[in-house]
Parts: structure tokens; C-alpha cells; sequence
């Protein structure tokens, strides 16, 4: 167990690890920050200490484990070299192990697979004749996703009936592909969650998220589904942090059927975008959670007190790249806030900030956002 004033270590220097070192410096924390990102990053402005360098640069990697005393990451996309270097000679939570499976679709697909938890039928291709052969199998529509490096719909292809096979395969020549049944979901859910030390479990409610490009948008919670949903995604969830072995906040997105099923889509391997609602509608937030699991506390309370959505903001609100918006529409609400993330410069698709909308339904937190963001643009 570690108390404050332990110094927790985060690789990564995102808004993902900018708030999780907000949460550990209000309890008392120390926190060191290790980044390839340059000087001044979001993690970094609110760190006690910034060290800049690659994930394999083993000088500044042996800087930062001397100074800190146990570790995780903000984000799954760490060298494994750098994963085997950290768990050598401190705590990692979540293990070595479940990032490495996590940050790679073939790995975390071959996992769902292993472990019997429901997903879409899929085919691991590297070529393509492969490629062909998977396409009939699965049939069209099908997906095709890149095994590596791939998030918010980045390295994805769909096959609809007239796409050229050949043609769609150039972007993904010399790389391992997953190509995906073509899954006619009627929402997307999302279930935040942590996992302790000892195994003990405590899950945030599940909320349904609307994406736009590809990028999550909206998140509504909870999600207006019915019981029947709720209880596969709650066990879907816990069937994933048992495999792993997880231990630390962790995100699995899920596809709901038109016949009622849930199938895991994608595993997030820290808190996620969807769980943001949790830091103003809800007793413990996704991040203290991450904070408690990984120095070996218990859980704490995930319930949520009031309905919420939760919307993203993208560079593209922004007038330029250094010029925020009028922010007005959102300060003056009473029942919302603003998140920002200390990015210096703004660019489309870029996550700059989001806002959350507390009210006494999710529907009107809905239309209250809504307006908050058209008047934005």
C-alpha cells in the first residue's frame, strides 16, 4: 500500500494523465511525469516533476524510477521495452501484460477470443490474399482495422459490396490487419470501471456514447437501456478485468444489437473519454478510482448522484489554432463545467477540453449541452 506523500510515476502526458495527477496532488501524492511529448505538456503543467525523453531512453527512464515508487500510464501506446524496463524494478498497474495485450488490436482480439467473451467475428490478415479469403468468410460489409496504433477511427477501412479489395489493402500493406464482421449495432455503450489489487471490482454506471468522424461526441449517463443490457455489459466488463488480471480504471466499449446482444468492441487500459462525466456526477471519479487501485487502496464509492452528459471539444470550435472560443455559453450555466486540458494549440479532431451538463434527467442535461455547444459555433 502507499500513502501520501508516496510519489506516484505516469508514463504518458496527456489529459488523461494531467487529471489522474490532479486527483493524486489534492490527496497529497507526489507525481512525476515521464513523456516523450516536449516540455510544458498537459500531465506536466500539474506535476511535480517533468521528465522529457523516449519511451527507450534508458538513462531518463532510470531517472524516473529512482524517484518514484509505484507507476502506470495514461495512455496504452508505451514501447513494451519500456513496460519490461518499468516492471522490472517497481510496481506497474495495470500489469505489463494487460497493456501489451490491450494496445494491440490482434493481441486484444485473440484474448476476447481465448477467453470466451462475446465479440464480432473476426480474421487476422496479413496479405492480401488473406485479406480475400477473410472478406468471404465474414461477408460485406466487413472492416478492416489496423493491428497497431489505431484509435478514434484512425487505420480503418469499411468493405462495403462494391469496394475494390486490392485497392483498400494498399494502406494496410506490410501490417498486420484485423478484419472485422460488420456488426449492425443500434448503440454504443461503455462500461468504466476499476479493478483492485486484491481482485475486488467497482464499476460506474454504463453510458452510451455518440460518436461524430469517428470520435466520441456525446456521452449520455446512464445509457437509457433496458435491464437486460445493462446486466451483459456489467458482466462483460468484469470478464475482461478477471482475464487480464487487471488492476487500475479501465474502459471496454460495446456494441448493443438490435436482438439485444452486447459484443465488446475495444478495451481501454485506463480511464477513458466516456468516464469523463464521472468527475462532476459522481461520489468517486474514474481517476481517484485509478489513483486508489494502483497504490493498493480500496475502491471507492462509483455511484453516480446525478444524470449527466458529457461533450467533447475539438479543436475545430476553436477560431485558431491559439484563439479559444467564447466560453460564456458554458460558464454561465449553472449545472455545467468546463474542463480544459492546457493544449497550447488547437487543431481539428484535436481534444482540447469537454464539458459536462448535470440535470435532473439525462434528457434535459441532453438539450442543456446542446445548446451550450451550438452557441459555441
Amino acid at each position: 500500500m502507499f500513502l501520501p506523500p508516496s510519489t506516484l510515476g505516469i508514463l504518458g502526458g496527456g489529459q488523461l494523465g494531467r487529471m489522474l495527477a490532479v486527483e493524486a496532488r489534492r490527496s497529497g501524492y507526489r507525481v512525476v511525469i515521464f513523456t516523450d511529448e516536449p516540455a510544458g505538456c498537459p500531465a506536466g503543467q500539474v506535476a511535480d516533476v517533468e521528465i522529457n525523453a523516449a519511451y527507450d531512453d534508458a538513462e531518463a527512464l532510470q531517472r524516473f524510477l529512482t524517484q518514484v515508487d509505484v507507476v502506470t500510464s495514461e495512455f496504452e501506446n508505451i514501447p513494451d521495452v519500456c513496460l519490461q524496463a518499468v516492471e522490472a524494478v517497481k510496481p506497474l498497474r495495470p500489469s505489463r501484460l494487460a497493456i501489451h495485450t490491450t494496445q494491440h488490436r490482434e493481441r486484444e482480439k485473440l484474448f476476447l477470443r481465448e477467453q470466451g467473451i462475446a465479440c464480432a467475428e473476426f480474421q487476422i490478415v496479413e496479405s492480401l490474399a488473406q485479406l480475400e479469403a477473410a472478406v468471404a468468410v465474414l461477408g460485406r460489409p466487413c472492416v478492416i482495422k489496423t493491428a497497431a496504433f489505431g484509435y478514434d477511427g484512425k487505420g480503418q477501412a469499411k468493405v462495403n459490396e462494391d469496394t475494390d479489395l486490392a485497392e483498400a489493402w494498399k494502406a494496410f500493406e506490410g501490417h498486420h490487419a484485423v478484419v472485422e464482421q460488420w456488426v449492425p449495432f443500434v448503440c454504443e455503450v461503455s462500461v468504466v470501471g476499476a479493478r483492485s489489487v486484491e481482485g475486488r471490482m467497482a464499476t460506474h454506471g454504463v453510458v452510451e456514447n455518440r460518436h461524430a468522424h469517428h470520435i466520441l461526441d456525446v456521452t449520455l449517463a446512464p445509457a437509457q437501456v433496458e435491464a437486460a443490457i445493462l446486466e451483459q455489459a456489467y458482466e462483460l466488463w468484469e470478464a475482461v478485468a478477471v482475464g487480464l488480471d487487471y488492476v487500475g480504471t479501465m474502459a471496454v466499449e460495446m456494441f448493443v444489437t438490435a436482438d439485444g446482444k452486447v459484443l465488446v468492441n475495444e478495451i481501454a487500459p485506463r480511464p477513458h473519454n466516456s468516464g469523463h462525466y464521472t468527475i462532476d456526477a459522481c461520489i468517486t471519479n474514474q481517476f481517484q478510482q485509478q489513483l486508489r487501485a494502483v497504490c493498493g487502496l480500496s475502491l471507492g464509492d462509483p455511484t453516480q448522484h446525478t444524470p449527466a452528459v458529457m461533450v467533447n471539444l475539438l479543436g475545430d470550435v476553436w477560431p485558431s489554432e491559439t484563439q479559444p472560443p467564447d466560453w460564456s455559453s458554458i460558464l454561465n450555466h449553472p449545472r455545467a463545467k468546463l474542463h480544459l486540458y492546457g493544449k497550447a494549440t488547437a487543431r481539428p479532431k484535436r481534444k482540447m477540453g469537454h464539458f459536462t451538463v448535470l440535470a435532473d434527467t439525462v434528457e434535459e442535461a441532453l438539450e442543456s449541452a446542446e445548446l451550450a455547444r451550438s452557441a459555441l459555433l
